[in-house]
């Protein structure tokens, strides 16, 4: 196991260089650490998630002033219950949906063409989607303008 320290350094040097990232992992700390590398370097990120039937696709177009980052979603200090696949299980097919979409969402990006979703929740059971738009948290702790201060003192 890499140490947290170790793993955030890891993720600047990846960010970086990168155009667009995609985050495919399985926990809020590791989510977390991605989106705040993302928002220090201004990179679009496009985030995805999948459990039992059902699966999350997010895109966070930092590179834009006044776009919502991941934290604006699902903030940092917010106690939550930490599921993971290895525990929950994933129905195997809804892993391949968000991927296929993430690199949907990824080659728009790269390619400056059509609307990016904001945050969509899919039902594989109903194979359903809901859409809710995510706007900019002006408390967020990472990406607001009181977040920006805050680092530069």
């Amino acid at each position: 196991m890499v140490p947290i320290h170790k793993r955030i350094e890891i993720f600047e040097e990846l960010v970086a260089p990168a155009d667009v990232v995609l985050d495919c992992s399985d926990n809020f700390a590791t989510r977390h650490a991605v989106n705040r590398a993302c928002v220090r370097h201004a990179k679009p990120l496009v985030s995805g998630a999948a459990i039992r039937f059902d699966g999350q696709l997010a895109v966070f177009d930092l590179s834009k002033p006044g776009s919502p980052c991941y934290s604006c979603l699902f903030p940092e200090d917010t106690q939550v219950e930490e599921v993971q696949c290895s525990t929950m299980g994933v129905f195997a097919p809804l892993t391949g949906v968000i991927g296929a979409l993430q690199a949907m969402e990824a080659l728009k990006l790269l390619a400056g063409v059509g609307e990016t979703s904001n945050f969509q929740v899919f039902d594989a059971k109903s194979a359903a989607w809901r859409s809710v738009r995510v706007k900019k948290d002006p408390a967020c702790g990472v990406c607001s303008r009181k977040a920006d201060s805050a680092a530069a003192r």
